[in-house]
């Protein structure tokens, strides 16, 4: 499947997912505002940077903590923890794309019929 780098990774129809090699990967919660997006990427990005360092130096205690706040920061920004839609949907974050209700469009994606 090729996808145009410039238009940013493939979004399911309804906006909840990206899919990156045919898996399903929860979007950002579009209600937050610009600022709370910021910060929360901001804070993600430390954290993933003290999760290297803390490898690097062999720090296990450092990398714990770090992933920790790297989670908290996916929490924070809709990516993990309870789902941000309020229709009931169930979360299929994580899971091949095939594997989902998102099937049929995934496979029309992949021929380039949509």
């Amino acid at each position: 499947m090729a996808v145009d780098d410039d238009a940013g990774p493939l979004e399911t129809p309804d906006g909840r997912y990206i899919v990156v090699n045919g898996r399903l990967w929860r979007k950002s919660n579009p209600t937050l505002t610009p600022v709370e997006r910021q910060q929360f990427t901001q804070d993600l990005m430390a954290a993933r940077r003290d999760v290297g360092r803390g490898q690097r130096t062999g720090d296990e205690h450092a990398v714990r903590a770090a992933r920790a706040r790297v989670d908290e920061a996916k929490v924070a920004l809709g990516e993990r923890g309870p789902v941000w839609w309020d229709d009931g949907a169930p979360d299929y974050g994580r899971k091949l794309a095939k594997n989902t209700p998102y099937a049929e469009w995934f496979a029309q994606v992949e021929e380039g019929v949509c």
